[in-house]
């Protein structure tokens, strides 16, 4: 199995996600001494977060370019962002390495074609909901995304950041969520997209009678079959 280089830290609780789903999956398909060859460059959370704040995605471009040239330095295969909203940055991390950069919203728009679905709600932060980057890759591929109001993105980011960040998982903040994801099966959507890899920690397909998309394993998933290729 070929090295696969992670892009951790954003959050770490999202970055213990992939961990334990690579080698999940590395066990389950190898056999259950196995684990996947991983290589992990994990930032201070708390850095990006403030750049994101302060809009300086030039700095952010260029730390995220940074890591993964040091991860095809250090013998990566492929490149996995572990967060939908850092993926704003991909282009940048494309243009200064050879090696695959997996995008996450290309990996999950696949995934919804093979259901059959054209239109899905989309969860995340207010970076990934408002911004396009990952609206134009579904359209792209014929995916209609509809979106949570104003007032309920605002809630979502909320608690992705001051709770999911963190380890913290209130039964309050998901009867928010699912409250939320009821309303948007009301305006048609077939699917349900968790474009947040912190949201499947609050939130999984037993608690939603539509399918959902959980980026973070569809992600990992995609990266682990490439590298077992």
């Amino acid at each position: 199995m070929k090295k696969i280089g992670l892009i951790g830290g954003i959050t770490p609780e999202s970055t213990i996600l992939y961990y334990q789903i690579l080698n999940t999956l590395s066990a389950n398909q190898l056999g259950k001494t196995h684990s996947a060859e991983l290589i992990i460059n994990s930032f201070d959370f708390g850095q990006i977060s403030q750049l994101l704040t302060e809009g300086s995605w030039d700095l952010l471009d260029k730390k995220m370019a940074d890591t993964a040239t040091s991860l095809e330095g250090a013998g990566a295969s492929c490149i996995l962002i572990c967060a939908n909203t850092m993926h704003l940055c991909v282009d940048a991390v494309r243009k200064v390495v050879r090696i695959p950069v997996i995008h996450i919203a290309e990996t999950t728009a696949k995934e919804i074609q093979k259901k059959g679905i054209q239109k899905v709600a989309l969860l995340g932060t207010k970076y990934t909901m408002e911004k396009d980057f990952f609206k134009d890759i579904l359209s792209a591929h014929s995916i209609e995304t509809i979106l949570p109001d104003a007032e309920e993105r605002d809630e979502i980011h909320r608690i992705i950041y001051e709770e999911l960040a963190q380890g913290i998982f209130k039964k309050s903040s998901k009867e928010s969520y699912l409250k939320i994801i009821d309303r948007l099966i009301l305006n048609g959507a077939e699917g349900i997209v968790l474009g947040c890899t912190e949201i499947p920690l609050l939130i999984n397909q037993n608690d939603v009678s539509l399918p959902i998309f959980d980026t973070a394993r569809i992600h990992a998933a995609a990266a682990f079959k490439f590298a077992s290729e």
